[in-house]
């Protein structure tokens, strides 16, 4: 069965020769055109005057299209059209584009770009949620609360309470290819756009706006990005567009590339936000009531900010039954970048936040973390009780929680480590470790209902030799090894016989973006459906050739038997295309189960959870704040995985990238909205020398409820979460320098310095 098999993703080879082919390898024609914006340096004001004539006289350049030269100005908007492609009289951030140059030279556009005469009439920028809510600046009117029963009684009944603020920071997606798109005008006025992109569809219905087609007269291809996270799904827009209005006015084809700076000026970052919390819990640390509220810093403008922020929603009671909750969410406008999707797309803000409260609850009561944190778990799937369900009224049927974690307690010795390193914390006086047990459950579909669909196309040529299109992208995660490993495993032949194509609008249209962890669940089914019709017909031609039934056809190890007899797949391709039947079919797949509305916050919007979890044990030198991760185990429910070699790879990479937004990737702007850590000479991404030295990772391997493809469950997001256990770890590092009688209050991301503040709190009330 080639399903399940450890295969290596299927353009390794060419990733480490460095033969395969990203947008900037693309050889374009030689006349091609190259753009750069000019950039706002201030966060809000008026432009008063663009002298623009340095510019136009810099060397190489073609065109400079300033607002003056749109009669309307293009949209790059995801959601509520506010993301005008160049600024049109105010400057809502430090860094919006103001202005667009076309040179024959990626580095005389970007030299010109900087050459331009602004004047403009500054005025205050909200720069802070603080600011925000003193302004009342918002996109929408005001917070979406959602509430389950009467928290407020709760915690006034109950023996003990705990209340709190934590500062939780964003995450620049730092994606190793940058952002970059090139269009090539054709025939007719159509445009063919090559985008690094996680949703192509939305780059061609913004560019189809933009240039006034129909989208049939725009095709977007994808092949392969350099990395995405999130940072993709609607941040391309302003290149494509940028590229395809210059294409289509000079007929000249055109690419845009964002150097690492200006990218990281320009673009969204994870959302941060502040989280206040309020609880009630008895003597065994069970929660009884519990109130949050989430101010989220959205940036100028909305951007994808309302789901994000709802998903954070969704996911604060992580693996919690909390029967009495309110949950208060604000999503504050600021002058600062439009924050956007970021790998796990505001579970991880939601998700962090309960964790904030188990640990304070274990420290209040002088109680182990994983003590508290099971007294508070949903009852386990199989154990016989009234439905438990969550704050969005959700029945959580699928619980494995229990087990999963018993299981990863086991094998990582957590309780006999956690004596040890308390034995060891009393000798040391300048080092202290610390460990920590956090699990995760997170909601696989998209909270947009009608994006839970996919579409694939699947040929059979005659020599037997397969082709797979899906609305799905590659961004290094190995989604299209494990789609064609599905498709191999229909006709029963070998994943090499699978040819993998680009993501083309042109093939499989209407395509949601990637995200939300549906890759393999949506295109999996999709192109199973497509190679299953044709495998049908396959089927049915040989049965009737051999007199039989085609339920009795057999197709494995690159064989078709029937009747006794066995051929070569090649041999019955060629067969059936001369009997005129037909090999090729599309495919199709809507999630089942979806109900959601938003607005009262109740519904299902998952079809199902995935789960893990994951023990961290860190180190802290309690003079400079300096802190290791040592030791990371990690278990993680994949359900019957399609590829477990892919699937390690991608917990792996998840828990250093989760751990990374709460230990070192600190965003700081100064007091003028001006980023300051705009490169990785002042952003600190963990790198291979960060990893845990000793790692240990395994998948749980038992199949999915749920009739997903394989019986596999959704894994580019929910290992993420496994991060926050060496925020966790810190904590309990760092509690070990004082005497018990106070909270670290830990603020994310944990730096060096924040670890230093907390011990020196620490101490202070020791």
């Amino acid at each position: 069965m080639t399903m399940g098999k450890p295969l290596p993703h299927d353009a390794a080879p060419l990733h480490v020769t460095g033969q395969a082919r990203y947008i900037d390898d693309i050889p374009l024609p030689a006349d091609a055109l190259h753009l750069a914006f000019g950039l706002s340096t201030i966060a809000h004001g008026e432009v008063t005057a663009m002298d623009l004539t340095a510019v136009r006289a810099a060397p190489g350049v073609v065109a400079v299209l300033s607002p003056e030269d749109f009669a309307e100005m293009p949209d790059c908007s995801p959601s509520v059209h506010d993301e005008p492609l160049l600024a049109t009289g105010m400057v809502h951030y430090l860094g919006q584009p103001l202005f667009l140059v076309a040179a024959d030279s990626h580095l005389a556009a970007r030299r010109a770009a900087r050459l331009a005469k602004m004047t403009y009439r500054e005025l205050p920028a909200l720069l802070t949620v603080d600011d925000a809510l003193a302004a009342n600046s918002r996109f929408e009117q005001g917070p979406v609360i959602w509430t389950k029963g009467d928290p407020a009684a709760a915690i006034a009944k109950a023996p003990h309470t705990v209340e709190g603020s934590f500062e939780v920071g964003g995450q620049e997606h730092f994606y190793l290819e940058g952002q970059v798109a090139a269009c090539l005008p054709q025939e007719g006025g159509d445009v063919t756009i090559l985008s690094s992109t996680q949703h192509p569809t939305e780059i061609q219905h913004k560019v189809a706006h933009a240039l006034h087609l129909p989208m049939s007269s725009v095709r977007v291809e994808v092949r392969r990005m350099g990395g995405g996270f999130g940072g993709k799904e609607s941040q391309g827009n302003a290149l494509a567009i940028a590229c395809a209005v210059v294409a289509t006015r000079t007929g000249r084809p055109c690419k845009m590339r964002y150097d690492r700076d200006d990218d990281m000026m320009i673009t969204g970052k994870r959302h941060d936000l502040r989280i206040l919390y309020r609880a009630g819990f008895d003597d065994a640390g069970r929660v009884t009531g519990l109130e949050f509220t989430h101010l989220f810093r959205c940036g100028w403008a909305q951007d994808l900010s309302l789901p994000v922020a709802d998903r954070a929603m969704l996911h604060a009671d992580n693996c919690y039954h909390l029967p009495d909750i309110r949950i208060e969410s604000h999503r504050l406008k600021t002058h600062t970048q439009s924050a956007t999707a970021f790998r796990g797309f505001g579970g991880p803000q939601g998700m962090v936040g309960v964790e904030r409260v188990m640990d304070h609850i274990a420290q209040m009561l002088g109680r182990d973390p994983l003590q508290v944190r099971r007294a508070n778990f949903y009852r386990a799937a199989e154990v016989a009780g009234p439905v438990q369900t969550t704050p969005y009224h959700m029945a959580v049927e699928d619980f494995i929680g229990h087990e999963l974690v018993a299981e990863l307690e086991r094998t990582s010795d957590y309780t006999k480590r956690r004596a040890e390193i308390a034995a060891w914390n009393a000798t040391s006086p300048i080092l202290k470790r610390g460990i920590a047990l956090t699990p995760v459950k997170f909601g696989i579909s998209f909270t947009l209902t009608h994006l839970n669909q996919a579409g694939a196309l699947v040929h059979v040529y005659q020599d037997g030799s397969i082709q797979l299109n899906h609305g799905g992208t590659e961004m290094g995660q190995g989604l299209f090894q494990k789609v064609a490993q599905v498709v191999a495993g229909v006709f029963g032949v070998d994943a090499g016989a699978v040819k993998i194509t680009a993501t083309d609008t042109g093939k499989v249209p209407n395509t949601s973006a990637t995200a939300a962890s549906s890759g393999s669940d949506l295109n999996g089914m999709a192109a199973r459906a497509a190679a299953e019709t044709i495998r049908a017909r396959l089927a049915a031609f040989l049965a009737e050739k051999h007199q039989t039934t085609p339920a009795k056809v057999r197709f494995a190890d690159g064989l078709v038997t029937v009747a006794g007899e066995t051929y070569d797949f090649a041999r019955v391709a060629n067969w059936a295309y001369q009997a005129r039947v037909s090999l090729s079919s599309t495919g199709f797949y809507a999630t089942p189960k979806i109900v959601w509305d938003r607005m009262r916050g109740t519904g299902r919007p998952f079809l199902y959870f995935a789960y893990g979890a994951a023990v961290t044990e860190v180190v802290i030198d309690t003079l400079t704040g300096e802190n290791r991760i040592l030791r990371a185990d990690l278990l993680h429910d994949t359900g019957t995985s399609l590829n477990p070699a892919l699937d390690i790879g991608q917990v792996e990479g998840a828990y250093v990238q989760g751990a990374g937004w709460l230990t070192t990737e600190e965003l700081v702007w100064d007091a003028k909205g001006k980023l300051t850590t705009h490169a990785p000479s002042t952003y600190k991404i963990p790198a291979c020398s960060d990893r845990p030295r000793i790692f240990n990772v395994a998948l749980w391997g038992k199949p999915n409820r749920e009739d997903t493809v394989g019986k596999s469950k959704a894994v580019g997001e929910p290992p993420f979460m496994l991060g926050i256990s060496a925020l966790m770890a810190l904590s309990d590092a760092v509690a070990a320098c004082g005497d018990g009688s106070t909270y670290p209050a830990l603020d994310a991301p944990a730096t060096a310095e924040r670890v230093l503040a907390a011990i020196k709190r620490m101490r202070a009330h020791g």
